[in-house]
């Protein structure tokens, strides 16, 4: 069965493939598993990079917003290695994403699932399924997603393959959502402060989170000068 699903898979993205491989992977996992939409975040490590790909709005909201806040579905299933979701976002089962969750509901998002990304340990990240309505995924949502995840790895790991180390590929460079100004302001601020970059982006994060400013708009500022932190003169500025 897993050979017959991976094949439909392989098949759909044979003729979707019109504008580059990253983006056909998020549309053929939406139209494969019946979703509303879908994005693909990739990590550095327990980091997320940015997105690979987002079929709408809405999964662009949600890729978003994930990595602004650090929270959500994409985050949980790279860091516990194993797929996540809530069926209902506006009456959870479980409550987990408190900053994720409103905003989420407010763009469009009812159910939200994640799905790592990774091929044997190594894990590269996660695809994020959005429906516009509540309900749980059935059987063969469940299994096509798990399927779609594994080609998703594979693909990321064969567009990198001809990448210089500590790189990325020109596809991926292109086409990704990656937040590189993010990144640069999150060195910034490791120097400011005098912590690691993961503490950086961590106050980046919880600094937009603050302000309800996106992260990026927050890490321009940095970048241009106009925000620094641990500024004496500026006590409300973390």
């Amino acid at each position: 069965m897993t050979g017959e699903r991976l094949l439909r898979i392989l098949e759909l993205m044979a003729a979707n493939d019109r504008s580059g491989e990253t983006s056909s992977l998020c549309g053929v996992a939406t139209e494969i598993t019946g979703m509303s939409g879908a994005g693909i975040t990739v990590f550095d490590g327990d980091l997320a990079r940015g997105s690979v790909c987002s079929t709408n709005q809405v999964s662009a909201l949600v890729e978003d917003l994930q990595y602004t806040l650090g929270e959500g579905p994409c985050v949980d299933a790279h860091t516990l290695g194993f797929p996540v979701g809530e069926a209902d976002l506006a009456a959870p089962t479980v409550p987990r994403w408190p900053a994720f969750t409103p905003p989420a509901l407010s763009g469009g998002a009812r159910a939200v699932f994640g799905f790592p990304v990774r091929i044997g340990t190594v894990r590269l990240g996660a695809l994020t399924l959005y429906r516009d309505q509540p309900g749980v995924l059935s059987d063969d949502q469940h299994a096509d997603a798990l399927v779609m995840a594994d080609v998703a790895a594979r693909s990321i790991l064969a567009l990198q393959a001809g990448a210089p180390p500590g790189t990325l590929s020109a596809e991926l460079d292109v086409r990704a959502d990656f937040h590189l100004v993010v990144h640069q302001a999150a060195g910034m601020v490791s120097v400011q402060l005098d912590v690691s970059v993961t503490e950086a982006l961590l106050r980046l994060r919880a600094q937009a989170f603050a302000t309800g400013r996106s992260i990026n708009e927050l890490a321009r500022d940095v970048v241009d000068r106009r925000l620094r932190f641990g500024d004496p003169a500026a006590p409300d500025k973390l």
